[in-house]
């Protein structure tokens, strides 16, 4: 787990989707816009990213088990292209960030997010926009030990 620093992010072109279920969603949405993206000529030009529209842990444990969540996922793109009723282009905004990474698996996120908040709070920034998770790597291609997320929370 990594110390916690403030990054500016710029806006970012991205094809995305977005819909209501459980998190573990986020594991067939990001194929199904990548297939998309790669079906349509469409260049990826990033790793993956989850927004989290839950803004504290209580609310996310809370959406996920009531199958509620606002589940979006994104890929960074080159240029706009095709778009489907549930798949569209739009652009990601640009925000001052406090930044943290997590390193291994997916489920052990929850130190590293408690790790954040608490720099959040003794550094008194406030959470302006939803977090963001980028997955750095592919669990079908890395052990679960060396999967790594960069976890961005836009501050105030």
């Amino acid at each position: 787990m990594s110390e916690v620093s403030i990054v500016n992010v710029k806006p970012q072109l991205v094809l995305g989707m977005r819909k209501r279920g459980t998190y573990p969603s986020i594991g067939v949405m990001i194929p199904q816009i990548c297939q998309f993206a790669a079906q349509n000529g469409i260049q990826m030009i990033g790793p993956p990213t989850f927004i989290c529209h839950e803004m504290s842990p209580e609310e996310a444990k809370k959406a996920d088990k009531e199958n509620n969540a606002d589940v979006e996922v994104a890929v960074p793109i080159a240029q706009r292209g095709k778009e489907t009723e549930e798949i569209k282009c739009y652009e990601l905004p640009g925000a001052k960030m406090a930044k943290i990474v997590h390193k291994g698996p997916y489920k052990e996120e929850t130190a590293t997010y408690e790790k954040l908040f608490a720099w959040l709070e003794k550094n008194n920034k406030t959470v302006v926009a939803p977090f963001r998770e980028i997955y750095l790597n592919d669990p079908h291609e890395v052990p679960e030990e060396e999967l790594l997320i960069e976890i961005y929370a836009p501050i105030g």
